[in-house]
């Protein structure tokens, strides 16, 4: 399996990162969203090959196959977990992909270190440039609401965990089958108890928005409309107007778990961009 190498000498440990990647040229770095692992790419990973690119999707620390540490879950550790990623497999010309709570080590990235490795960025269903609730965000979600899940988290991760999912994909209302929504459950309930609660405090509290005049490549935003993890007034719709060179794409009816239910018209978009 492959793995790099994270040196936490501060804390002495060797931490390892898991990552999976296909095909060739251009590489693609699609960074997961929470609390999911790599394995959400599944949708995108081939079709992104099959273009005549070299699609890479890692395990974020705390999730899926990678280390599990105990701390160290903030926005600067993280960009700097992909920054290793990159220097190590030895990558110029990058496409940034992040997904939801992904699309913080994107804007972080080029915040802590510029763009001279990175070509172009895409944010898809992504959390920047700010989830709670402010006088000056008022269409972000609300404290109250962030507190019960921090709250669930800690008293009955597993359960919460189903409910989100099914909210993830907006079951309700999609034909994402029953089978789906239970391997996403999977995939959040195998992750690190810790990195999960670590991770919603960074995606929770990290507020983006006087970092965005930092991503100064080519962008592409995609947010679904009906969205109900991460609203798209307070982030989509605002990110395309923060971010400097950016294309902007609302898919209509889409949940969250967008790159899924609507994988189609995503990836028509994406290849697109890619190619451009």
């Amino acid at each position: 399996m492959p793995f790099i190498s994270l040196d936490e000498t501060q804390h002495q440990e060797q931490l390892q990162l898991f990552y999976q990647e296909y095909g060739s040229g251009q590489p693609v770095i699609l960074i997961h969203g929470w609390p999911l692992s790599h394995r959400a790419w599944e949708p995108q990973m081939q079709v992104i090959a099959d273009a005549g690119f070299r699609a890479i999707a890692y395990d974020r620390r705390g999730f899926g196959v990678s280390s599990l540490p105990y701390e160290n879950f903030d926005y600067s550790t993280l960009a700097r977990d992909l920054h290793t990623l990159i220097e190590q497999l030895d990558l110029k010309d990058v496409i940034l992909v992040g997904f939801s709570m992904g699309g913080g080590e994107v804007v972080r990235y080029f915040t802590d270190f510029g763009s001279d490795r990175i070509a172009k960025a895409v944010l898809i269903s992504s959390i920047i440039p700010l989830v709670p609730k402010k006088d000056d965000n008022p269409d972000g979600v609300p404290e109250a609401k962030l507190q019960e899940i921090m709250g669930a988290l800690k008293s009955d991760r597993v359960t919460f965990l189903n409910e989100f999912s099914h909210n993830f994909y907006n079951a309700d209302k999609t034909d994402v089958s029953e089978q789906q929504i239970q391997y996403a459950w999977t995939i959040a309930a195998f992750a690190s108890p810790r990195a999960t609660i670590e991770c919603a405090k960074s995606w929770g509290g990290t507020d983006f928005r006087p970092e965005c005049k930092n991503v100064t490549v080519p962008t592409l935003i995609v947010h679904g409309d009906a969205d109900q993890i991460v609203p798209i007034e307070t982030a989509g719709k605002q990110a395309a107007k923060m971010i400097p060179n950016n294309e902007y794409h609302v898919i209509k009816e889409a949940p969250h778990g967008l790159n899924l239910t609507h994988r189609d018209e995503l990836n028509k978009i994406l290849l697109q961009f890619l190619q451009s």
